[in-house]
């Protein structure tokens, strides 16, 4: 019986087969990357490894190892073996998945790669000089990584329920009155990760820091009586990433219906990742409900048709819906128009869209509308936007909740798409 990582190392290995036949390669090798380290200091930075090199290994990869990928034949793994009495010993995971491979144990000093063909190619920082540079190779293969095999679903699926368990530990030490960091430590302790495993750092924003898009610090003041908790934080399984946002509020108000009608609004977009769809698309009726809520609410009086003409949803929504999510929480190749490299960029309308494909069946991506009271964007639409059509005395109310983000992982599909993270709720 085939396993879901035999059938993913097959997909992976005629995808690649392909790229050695259309740029006439004899093999590529693949680099996970090495430790880098801060200014004049031996601390190293977290790392994380090449994702082209991860995709392949049914664990996380560490520094120094490398992939030989050749037609016809079982991939080779170069795996480092270090003398070394300053860390924990790093033998090859055991494990079936050894079946599919050729095992390399290597030295620092030992030439691995002597007896690699003439045209081998490089992927990865700092190619070695027995490689030959080849221009589009990367891009030819980033494209095909957007379709997510079985195997990468059922990793991600893993990741969504592991941070689930995190989101409802944090929303528990909100309600009781916790600090950020005390948050985002329960976050941590209930997802059973460290900082340094997390896929990006969480972002952990009480009140008005809920308006800041990647608040990235951790007031360690306890908040009793805080109104807010945007919590954006995510887990994953063998580099595969979840990234989960959510919005949680102490008080029963007007803002706590925002929420509601906001979340009710994200989950109509994410029932329409469907196969076929333009990611732009989904975008724009993302700007149209902004727009409704707006109104709906009483922040805005003008009509629809009139905000959107003055740009007014961007304004409470300044940034794009959402992204392809895999090995990188910002998955590769969300702008590019084919495997050939041709990009199909964000234009003025939604210049920082991180997608702009049409969904195709089994890609993995977030959904992420969000309704903001940022100080700045509201004096520029102030300064710059007459007849804005804005309650100023209505949003003044709202500026100590900071704002609102809500992000479900979503796998698309021709008919009904698979909301990974609200699935991993309903189990709680």
């Amino acid at each position: 019986m085939t396993t879901l990582y035999q059938a993913h190392l097959a997909e992976l290995t005629n995808r690649y087969e392909d790229a050695l036949s259309h740029f006439n390669l004899d093999a590529i090798v693949l680099a996970s990357g090495e430790k880098s380290y801060y200014f004049q200091d031996d601390h190293t930075h977290p790392f994380h490894a090449y994702s082209g090199a991860q995709q392949w290994l049914p664990f996380t990869l560490g520094a120094e190892t490398y992939l030989i990928i050749k037609a016809g034949q079982k991939p080779t793994l170069v795996w480092p073996v270090r003398d070394d009495f300053w860390h924990a010993p790093n033998p090859v995971p055991a494990g079936d998945w050894q079946h599919n491979w050729n095992i390399v144990e290597a030295k620092k000093q030992d030439k691995w790669y002597a007896d690699l063909p003439q045209k081998t190619a490089w992927l990865g920082l700092k190619p070695m000089e027995f490689t030959i540079p080849c221009e589009g190779l990367k891009a030819y293969l980033d494209f095909s990584k957007a379709i997510k095999t079985p195997y990468e679903i059922n990793a991600m699926t893993a990741a969504s329920e592991q941070a689930v368990k995190g989101h409802i530990a944090a929303k528990q030490a909100f309600l009781a009155g916790m600090s950020e960091l005390e948050i985002h430590l329960a976050f941590l302790q209930a997802s059973q990760q460290s900082a340094t495993q997390e896929p990006y750092p969480g972002i952990v924003g009480l009140d008005e820091h809920a308006a800041v898009l990647h608040y990235e610090h951790k007031s360690i003041k306890k908040q009793a009586n805080s109104r807010t908790l945007l919590i954006d934080a995510g887990a994953n399984e063998h580099g595969y990433a979840s990234d989960i946002t959510r919005t949680f509020v102490r008080h029963n108000d007007e803002f706590s219906a925002l929420v509601d009608s906001l979340d009710k609004m994200e989950q109509s977009l994410c029932a329409k990742a469907l196969s076929g769809v333009e990611f732009r698309k989904l975008h724009q009726d993302t700007l149209i409900g902004i727009s409704t809520l707006l109104r709906d609410h009483q922040i805005c009086s003008l009509s629809v048709e009139e905000q959107l003409s003055k740009r007014i949803p961007q304004v409470f929504f300044p940034h794009g819906l959402g992204h392809l999510l895999g090995l990188q929480v910002h998955d590769v190749g969300g702008h590019q128009a084919d495997q050939f490299g041709n990009l199909n960029l964000p234009d003025e309308q939604a210049p920082f869209l991180r997608l702009t494909r049409t969904l195709k069946e089994n890609m993995v991506i977030t959904i992420e509308p969000g309704l903001y009271f940022i100080p700045m964007l509201i004096e520029k639409m102030k300064a710059e936007i007459p007849q804005h059509g804005c309650d100023l005395s209505k949003i003044q109310q709202f500026l100590p909740y900071g704002g609102i983000r809500i992000e479900d992982n979503v796998v698309v599909k021709s008919t009904k798409p698979d909301n990974l993270t609200r699935t991993a709720f309903s189990k709680y």
